[in-house]
């Protein structure tokens, strides 16, 4: 069971980690453009950041953190095809960063007269590439190994024929004994009697006869 949940923190940790920071490399600059136009015209710089460039980045991203989550929601077969899941975005995520380092920011499209130069900031890409590297090892843990995890919440489920704990007594106050005494009104008896003062039933058959040495 040890090793069980080693395995389990380790998927969990590296989908975690890895869709964090898909996240945070999708919102940071990953090229700057620059246009160098006719003169006396300024060059122009634009910056492209990653969820322009790679927009698998960012989404998968937040497929990971939600799969940490359904990791330990599911069982069984469910799990198996988190894994699978967990994978395949691991496989967009490395396909979009190495898309971008082998060339995707294209400088060519210019107007006439215009010439672009592209500076890319390889290192978000080449993170997320490592990233996706542990989110594939994670991905295939999970679907080889994840039946054999415990699931979220086992030890709470309550055994079949366990009966239900009794539910503390709540004190009396003002208000409940002020009820008490408007329902005794509605019955027709005296609120402010004492129950121990109440007479006993007479004998059986007799219901009209009262206690003992009281007879007429």
């Amino acid at each position: 069971m040890t090793a069980a949940r080693r395995e389990l923190g380790t998927a969990l940790a590296g989908c975690a980690v890895a869709g964090g920071l898909a996240l945070s490399a999708g919102g940071q600059t990953w090229a700057t453009v620059t246009v160098t136009r006719r003169p006396p015209l300024p060059p122009v710089t634009e910056t492209l950041t990653g969820s322009s460039l790679a927009p698998l980045v960012p989404a998968a991203g937040l497929l990971l953190l939600a799969a940490a989550v359904a990791v330990l929601a599911v069982r069984g077969a469910g799990r198996v095809a988190v894994g699978v899941l967990v994978a395949l975005a691991g496989a967009a995520l490395a396909w979009s960063s190495v898309g971008v380092l082998a060339g995707g920011v294209d400088p060519s499209a210019a107007a006439p007269g215009e010439r672009r130069t592209a500076d890319l900031a390889a290192a978000w890409p080449v993170l997320c590439v490592l990233a996706a590297v542990v989110v594939l090892a994670a991905g295939g843990l999970v679907a080889v190994r994840g039946r054999r995890w415990p699931a979220m919440g086992r030890r709470y489920e309550r055994s079949p024929g366990a009966a239900a704990a009794p539910a503390p007594a709540r004190a009396r106050t003002d208000e409940d004994r002020a009820l008490d005494a408007w329902r005794a009104l509605d019955r027709g008896d005296d609120p402010t009697a004492d129950p121990a003062d109440e007479a006993p039933p007479g004998p059986a058959g007799d219901p009209a006869a009262g206690p003992p040495g009281r007879r007429r």
